[in-house]
Order: structure tokens, then sequence, then C-alpha cells
């Protein structure tokens, strides 16, 4: 049985990121989507709120499961005994990024095959970052995210605006 992790802090989650979890979901016998930390970021919302979100948008994929994790991903690999780690891939900038990353990953762990999934072009432009930067600027991201996703993003940043 292949087991895979699709890393990412999905804060919010994207409808990239969904469609990247529906394709990985076809490779192998069961995905781990792993809602994490990026400690190079500041979360708009909680682990718990990120892992509800993307279990609500997945709910119909029955080889897929969502679990919050911290450590490094390789750690979490071996406790879940994943041998497969699935990146998304936008642009150069992330293929250089993911490289680098593998290596790493092949570093700590050997056992590991990173497979990288390209973004298709309507999902290719935009991150979660973007996404919330646009969004806090009132514009409409309904385009960009699940509609649950959008009606929490923008309560959230209501609720800061008037904190």
């Amino acid at each position: 049985m292949t087991i895979a992790v699709f890393p990412g802090s999905f804060d919010p989650v994207t409808r990239g990121h969904l469609d990247l979890i529906r394709r990985a979901s076809r490779l192998v016998d069961h995905l781990i989507v792993a809602v994490m930390v990026n400690t190079n970021k500041r979360p708009l919302f909680t682990m718990a709120e990120k892992e509800a979100l993307v279990r609500h948008e997945i709910a119909d994929l029955t080889n897929v499961e969502v679990k919050a994790a911290t450590g490094l991903t390789v750690d979490f690999m071996m406790q879940e005994h994943a041998t497969v780690l699935i990146r998304g891939l936008r642009n150069e900038q992330d293929f250089g990024y993911e490289r680098d990353i593998a290596w790493m990953n092949q570093s700590l762990n050997d056992s590991i095959e990173t497979v990288c999934l390209l973004a298709r072009p309507p999902y290719a432009y935009f991150s979660s970052s973007l996404i919330k930067e646009v969004a806090k600027m009132g514009a409409d991201v309904s385009e960009y995210v699940p509609d649950a996703v959008a009606a929490k993003l923008n309560q959230r940043l209501q609720d800061s605006a008037h904190e």
C-alpha cells in the first residue's frame, strides 16, 4: 500500500491546493493531507480551523484524511508509514525551493520520494498569502477559494479589523 503525504500550511486552503489533493489521491492508495505550521508566516487560522476547512472540502475522497502535524515532515511521514511526499509546483521559483527541500528530506530519510505535480494554469499564479493580501484590501477571492473558505476568511478579516 502506497501512503503519501501532502503537507502545507493551508492558510487558507485554495482551489489550487484542492486540485492537487484530488489529483494526488488518484496516484496513491492513501493520502494524508498534513496541515502544518510554516514558521516563516503568521497564520490567520488555527490548526483546527484549517483542518476543518480542508476536511469539509475533500469529504468525498475516501482515500484521503486530514491530520495536523508539527515538526519535520519526514518525522511525520515515518510516524504515518508514508514513503511518498507530494508537492505542487506553480513556477520556476517553486521548483528551486522544492528541489532543495526534497534533497534535504532525502538526506534525512532516503526512503522518501518526492513527487511534484504541476499546478494547472488557472491555479498557477496565486498563493494563500496573496489571497489573504487581496482579501484584506476588500477584493472578492471566491474565484480562488471555495465558498466556505471565502466566508470564513471574510469573517476572520472583519473580526480582526474590529479588534
